[in-house]
């Protein structure tokens, strides 16, 4: 899978057989925050959202930003990632 960081639009990525899956984010002062995950449907299921969500946070953690998910399925993910939650060394 190819996932692209948009910058500028603060946004991760991918599209798959025609359909683009997202996770959009703002930065605050300190704290990386995914504010909506959106994945169509006929891609659910495939682990698109997880991909995008950890390619998001993998990107704040080498940035030394802390974490955080407004979006529900971030949120979730975060749960069960517990590991993310401790600073990147």
């Amino acid at each position: 899978m190819n996932i692209n960081h948009h910058h500028e639009q603060h946004c991760f990525d991918t599209v798959i057989e025609g359909h683009t899956a997202c996770v959009e984010y703002r930065i605050r002062p300190g704290t990386f925050d995914i504010i909506h995950t959106r994945v169509p449907a006929p891609l659910e299921g495939r682990g698109i959202a997880a991909a995008l969500v950890k390619a998001a946070y993998d990107y704040a953690r080498s940035r030394q930003l802390a974490l955080h998910g407004s979006c529900s399925y971030a949120a979730a993910w975060l749960k069960r990632h517990p590991d993310y939650l401790t600073p990147a060394s």
